[in-house]
């Protein structure tokens, strides 16, 4: 069937994709075939060819093994990015076992909530980490522990430094309680033995990635061997002058969220990419990563772009090696696209949208093709995505009107995990509802208006903050800036702007109030602004509206009672 979307596409982008009978490590085991010598995993100094990286994931599968672990078992992985990472995501899936992703920085209460309702039976961490898992393990239905120590994969030189002078300054140097294991041993212990092949099989569940947990507990979307598949391919077939075996992805978003697994580590294996693993944002570093290692994709959130345009001598760095940088996880201002391009000398920032539901990307902008102001662009190869009533999902919404957002294709979860009532919820006729309200145009760009629970009622009018923040973003004082309803005694709710100022600026209430009035309808202007430091974010970069919410509220509720 003819999409309206389709006439929008890049040459060289198919309508769908094909997905092989084969599941991502079959990649690995393809790259390490035809690319033995090239760097598979780039680790500051320490480098690992698709040869040794290959070795290395058969060597973790055969541990998971030995431990007793069979296909179907649950692994999670407690780190951040690192080779350790990329090494047991592999190997658990090449063992046939399903992946949870755990953020590092969780606390007790998270951590033991998505242990337990994965069903883990055996997690891997690093030593610096290990403290929480070691008192957390007597709640859980842990089998194993696996510890792994940040400098495992530095070379030898780097390695003796880091364990004279940082190791235990950092919180890496710990003794493990009896029964739980280093990761470097077992794999030594275990690397002779017989490898049992798994039968690929995509159907069957790759992942159980968990949800922010915007609304309750999060809950773990099942993501197949396919839909994960699906995700990286589709993102490579959007990526049309892609080059296999000779691109560098700069890998700083984090491999536990869908994002960083999708579009940048499943993504730099499909197109047999050198993947640079970042395990901390800091924009120094990115900076001469870029300078040094010329990655030439780097997929981010736009508080990781705004950080590079705002970065103190920037031009001092040479970032032209960028030729694509795919932003999502929340809404791109236009203000930091045109800069950051600028910056980069013609590398090209597209916003995308997505879901954890969907591994997660659904929609980006045309890479060579026409990229459209404030939209999430097309639909990947393979995704129907159509606008649908408020009320009533079964109605389609004509072009151009407003609804949400449903969408259905191949990287679309199987479900929730232990969810039968939320997955009735979410599914509407084969299509996944997702919260957003969004308009489509007669070119078939989608544009997200906001999220469905981000709407303000303001004096009965319905306000989107992502406007408002256009509008603040645009402004040359502004370094970030967030929008959020909160609680009003007349108008039910009212409009407050929370502002970030660039280094070295000052700014008035007054001057943002004004400036908003002369680029806004009256209603939408923000009546309280809140000057911050800092904004709160996901480890993810993405701005925490509902901690601003929380606070707010917290904040009013101790002054009515004082």
């Amino acid at each position: 069937m003819e999409r309206p979307w389709y006439k929008s596409y890049d040459p060289g982008v198919p309508h769908d994709i094909e997905l092989p009978p084969k599941t991502l490590p079959r990649f690995l085991e393809e790259a390490a075939e035809e690319y033995p010598n090239n760097i598979g995993v780039q680790f500051m100094s320490g480098r690992l060819t698709f040869k040794k990286l290959n070795e290395e994931v058969d060597s973790f599968a055969r541990v998971l093994a030995g431990l007793g672990l069979k296909p179907g078992s649950t692994v999670a992985l407690h780190m951040p990015n690192c080779p350790q990472y990329v090494i047991a995501f592999y190997g658990a899936l090449r063992a046939g076992c399903i992946v949870t992703p755990c953020n590092p920085l969780y606390v007790e209460r998270e951590l033991v909530h998505q242990l337990n309702d994965s069903g883990a039976e055996a997690i891997v961490t690093l030593s610096r980490f290990y403290p929480l898992v070691r008192d957390v393990k007597h709640k859980t239905n842990l089998k194993a522990v696996i510890v792994s120590n940040i400098k495992d994969y530095l070379p030898g030189s780097l390695k003796i430094l880091y364990t004279l002078f940082k190791e235990k300054k950092e919180g890496d140097r710990v003794k493990l309680q009896s029964g739980d294991l280093w990761m470097f041993d077992l794999m030594k212990r275990y690397r002779s033995h017989p490898l049992h092949k798994v039968e690929d099989d995509l159907q069957k569940p790759a992942c159980y990635m968990y949800t922010g947990g915007t609304t309750g507990m999060p809950k773990g979307a099942v993501l197949s061997h396919g839909n994960i598949l699906a995700n990286a391919l589709q993102a490579r077939a959007w990526l049309s002058d892609y080059e296999e075996g000779k691109e560098i992805l700069l890998g700083a978003l984090p491999f536990f969220h869908s994002y960083g697994m999708s579009i940048a580590l499943n993504l730099a294996l499909v197109t047999k990419a050198t993947l640079i693993t970042v395990p901390q944002f800091k924009i120094n570093e990115i900076l001469e990563l870029i300078h040094k290692e010329r990655p030439t994709l780097f997929p981010g959130v736009p508080t990781m772009y705004v950080a590079v345009n705002n970065a103190p001598d920037v031009e001092k760095y040479d970032l032209s090696s960028i030729k694509v940088c795919i932003s999502g996880a929340a809404p791109l201002p236009v203000e930091v696209q045109k800069q950051f391009e600028k910056i980069t000398k013609g590398g090209r920032l597209r916003e995308g949208y997505g879901l954890t539901e969907a591994s997660p990307v659904t929609h980006c902008n045309p890479i060579f093709g026409e990229n459209r102001t404030g939209s999430i662009g097309l639909p990947f190869p393979g995704v129907v995505a159509k606008i649908v009533d408020l009320e009533d999902p079964s109605k389609e919404m004509p072009v151009g009107e407003r609804g949400q957002l449903a969408v259905k294709g191949p990287q679309v979860m199987q479900g929730y995990l232990n969810r039968d009532e939320d997955n009735k919820n979410i599914f509407h006729n084969g299509f996944i509802l997702t919260g957003d309200i969004a308009i489509m145009d007669e070119d078939g760009y989608f544009y997200i208006v906001d999220r469905q629970k981000d709407m303000v009622i303001a004096g009965g009018y319905n306000i989107f903050p992502r406007e408002i923040e256009e509008v603040l973003y645009a402004h040359e004082k502004i370094k970030e800036a967030c929008v959020a309803g909160v609680p009003h005694e007349y108008r039910g709710e009212t409009i407050k702007a929370y502002i970030v100022l660039k280094d070295g600026v000052t700014m008035t209430e007054k001057e943002v109030i004004d400036y908003c009035a002369e680029n806004l309808t009256k209603y939408k202007v923000p009546k309280i602004v809140e000057f911050r430091d800092e904004l709160p974010k996901t480890m993810v970069g993405k701005i925490l509206r509902r901690t601003l919410v929380e606070e707010e509220l917290a904040k009013q509720k101790k002054e009515q009672s004082s």
